[in-house]
């Protein structure tokens, strides 16, 4: 039996006896081939003494089994980790930061309490996933839609409280909450918002209550376990059009990008969508020498002449028919006028609710609100995992020629060559563009240190150039937090200040997004 760390055999014995008492004991795992199921299966460190690996895994079924299992963990000052369906890949899984922690996995906690189709809203339990939720909705024949991350298998309470984003105009998911329930480190109880009203009955529908607003405080941190939460969710639209903006010049990047944003503040595009370089994916063996050379000038003369353009943006709209094919009309024009050369292609379109036969021939079916697993297709059939590199940038033309120069030179001079003109710039979230690198893992230890020095070079070389990662794997949690150092690291001193007041005992999430425990952390800090 691994041990938590600074915890002797006979208190973790004790505790897990209580915990067994508590919850069920089929319900705690302390086995190697059980606990071996929570280590990150992307694991950055495989075969290296630096993997993380828990020491045993409490799975409660209720708010007050998870009040038990936090307060027997301040007894014996057992560090928990908490997970919901431990689905978080490519940026750690289900294992812990800190080594030897329990795992807290809250799956079994799996009831969609409410959907309300009048007020599009739903409340839910850490344990439900979007397909729980989706088929929730579809056998209800409820006309609204949820918002999918990429791979449906996730929590729609992990996914928001690690600030994620989907695809339709709910798509930042954290934003779409509304109303927490929250088990706080020393076991008390919570609501958030109108929730802290006993009679409420708005509870999924104001998300402010009265007084601070606190719900951030549960977001990227280790300061509760939540317990329930509420989203909005979207009314059914009526149909759904799509249009792609593709222009010939290198340079036509800056007006492009600013149009877009345009439609996007004034909310004329309101769901996800990504700026690309036809040119930068094809295996043409020309085009891969003139990717090489760096010449923009050879690489128009190329994207004129296989009439492919040098940049493209598609715009997805969705609500009444009329209305998205006005949109796309004006979208248009606001293109053509301020850049020349600019061409059009009209897309998919539907009319929605859709049938099953149509979601089947749907190649991607998340941006209609529809689970899936597809991304795991990523990296072809030898994949053994991956990581994000996922920074912020400003959402402007000459920022993401900026971004893919500075971060294209630091792989160089690594020697990773990435081979392309460019790479997605996603808007997941208004008026910023994400980046998301894709790191891949192997069972190579050498090359997996090479892919950890190139992270933290990028991190580092972000930092510099004002770019900051809104989240990552809990490898560089860490170097990640260092580098927001405004005033002396004032952010991380605060975030630590809340830390011991809360939970002094430090048992939850030790190291979660930079936050240890005064214990744990470094002399000096």
């Amino acid at each position: 039996m691994r041990l938590p760390p600074g915890v002797s055999a006979g208190d973790f014995s004790a505790a897990i006896k209580e915990l067994e008492s508590a919850i069920g004991k089929e319900w705690v795992f302390t086995s190697d081939e059980d606990v071996n199921l929570y280590r990150d299966s992307y694991s950055p460190f495989w075969h290296e003494n630096q993997e993380p690996i828990p020491s045993a895994a409490f799975a409660p079924d209720s708010v007050e089994q998870v009040q038990a299992v936090v307060r027997i963990a301040n007894r014996y000052k057992i560090p928990l980790w908490t997970i919901s369906t431990g689905k978080n890949l490519g940026y750690g899984g289900s294992a812990p930061l800190l080594n030897g922690s329990a795992v807290l996995d809250l799956k079994r906690m799996n009831r969609v309490l409410e959907v309300n189709d009048k007020n599009h809203y739903a409340l839910v339990e850490p344990g439900v996933s979007y397909f729980d939720l989706y088929r929730h909705i579809r056998d209800r024949d409820l006309p609204v839609w949820i918002d999918p991350p990429d791979p449906g298998w996730g929590s729609p309470m992990g996914n928001a409280l690690e600030r994620g984003g989907g695809y339709t105009p709910m798509r930042d998911h954290f934003d779409a909450h509304c109303g927490m329930e929250v088990v706080l480190p020393d076991g008390e109880l919570v609501r958030t918002g109108m929730g802290a009203l006993p009679t409420a009955k708005t509870w999924q529908q104001y998300r402010y209550g009265f007084g601070p607003y606190m719900d951030g405080m549960f977001s990227q941190s280790n300061l509760g376990v939540v317990t329930k939460m509420g989203f909005w969710l979207q009314p059914q639209p009526d149909a759904y059009l799509s249009g792609s903006v593709t222009v010939p010049k290198h340079d036509d990047l800056t007006p492009l990008v600013e149009i877009f944003a345009n439609l996007m503040n004034s909310g004329v595009v309101q769901a996800t969508t990504t700026v690309v370089s036809p040119l930068a994916y094809s295996r043409d063996p020309e085009l891969v020498k003139l990717r090489a050379s760096g010449s923009t000038r050879d690489l128009e003369d190329y994207a004129g002449q296989k009439g492919i353009g040098y940049w493209s943006v598609s715009l997805p709209l969705y609500g009444p028919e009329k209305v998205i094919a006005a949109q796309w009309e004006y979208a248009k024009q606001k293109f053509s006028a301020a850049i020349p050369g600019a061409t059009f292609r009209d897309g998919a379109s539907y009319k929605f609710p859709l049938t099953e036969e149509q979601l089947t021939k749907i190649v991607n079916p998340v941006p209609f609100g529809v689970p899936s697993l597809q991304t795991f297709s990523i990296g072809g059939p030898k994949s053994q995992g991956h990581m994000w590199f996922s920074p912020i940038i400003p959402m402007t033309g000459e920022a993401v020629i900026e971004a893919q120069s500075v971060f294209d030179k630091v792989a160089q001079s690594l020697g990773y060559v990435t081979g392309t003109t460019g790479f997605p710039i996603w808007n997941f979230f208004a008026r910023a563009f994400v980046i998301i690198y894709f790191f891949p893992i192997e069972h190579d230890i050498e090359k997996n240190r090479r892919s950890r020095e190139i992270f933290r070079r990028l991190i580092k070389t972000a930092a510099e150039h004002g770019w900051g990662e809104y989240r990552t794997h809990t490898a560089f949690m860490g170097d990640i937090m260092d580098a927001y150092s405004f005033n002396n690291h004032s952010l991380l001193r605060f975030h630590e200040t809340v830390k011991d007041a809360l939970d002094p005992n430090g048992i939850l999430s030790a190291g979660k997004n930079g936050i240890w425990p005064k214990s744990m952390r470094k002399a000096g800090a």
